[in-house]
Order: C-alpha cells, then structure tokens, then sequence
C-alpha cells in the first residue's frame, strides 16, 4: 500500500459541526487500543482504560461500553503511517477500524496522522502509553478545530 489514508476518514477540520462538543479517541492496536475522551470547549484530553482485547467482539464490546458511558457526539481515530506520510500495514487496519466503528455506531468518525503519538506520550512519562497516545491524537484534532 502507498499513498495517503483514504480522505472518508479524514476530512477537513473546518467540516466538523460546531455543535460537536466531545469527542472519545482511539489508539488503535491489534492487542491494546488506547483510549481518551475530551471536549471541544476544553480542548483537552483525558486517558482512559486502555482496551485490552483481541479481536473484533471483544474490541467493540468495550468500546460500545465507552460509547455509552461517555455519550461522545463523534469518534477520533489515529491513523498510522511511514515517517514519508505514506501507508503502511497498520494503516488499513486503523482505517478499518475506523469504518467498523461508523458502521456500528452509526457516529461521525475522524482520522488523525498519529505518527509519533506513542513515542511523544512515552516521552511526556506516560503510565500507560496506548492511552497517552490516544490523548495525544484527540488533543492535536480539538488544536485543527480552532485553527
């Protein structure tokens, strides 16, 4: 695979609606997908329990609990790609996930360049790195909706 993550996933941040205030963001990861929730007002970001599950029922069985205790108005999703911008494996698996998490959901899902996420929230001393990587993407999304 090369090229830019599919543009579905990405758009524009001025396409965002005003009215969509929280957001929950996902670091996704075959074993471990990190997890924040945050609001536009805010501008910030909180970690949560990582999701430790493989597969995909036992994966969106504990985000629909998320969903349910956090009532998010549009999910962020971080999409990994080469140092160059270009795809990699991982990029269509995230990809993936983020149409499997509209689909299911039936939310607005936006895609966010996470590269270094989890080197960056490693090195702000991150207890649990998934999740910082996970506010780290929420918090650099809520930054393009005030540019």
């Amino acid at each position: 695979m090369s090229g830019q993550p599919a543009a579905v996933i990405t758009p524009a941040a001025d396409a965002v609606p005003p009215h969509f205030q929280s957001f929950l963001a996902f670091d996704f990861g075959a074993k471990r997908t990190g997890v924040a929730v945050g609001t536009r007002m805010l501008g910030t970001a909180t970690p949560q329990p990582t999701i430790r599950a493989e597969g995909a029922d036992a994966r969106f069985a504990q985000v629909a609990e998320r969903l349910r205790e956090w009532q998010p108005d549009a999910l962020v999703v971080g999409i990994p790609v080469h140092p160059d911008g270009t795809a990699h494996e991982n990029t269509a698996r995230a990809l993936k996930f983020a149409r499997q998490l509209r689909g299911r959901f039936g939310l607005p899902v936006y895609g966010v360049d996470e590269r270094y996420s989890t080197t960056a929230a490693l090195e702000d001393g991150a207890r649990d790195a998934d999740a910082g990587a996970a506010c780290i993407i929420l918090e650099q999304f809520l930054r393009s909706l005030s540019q």
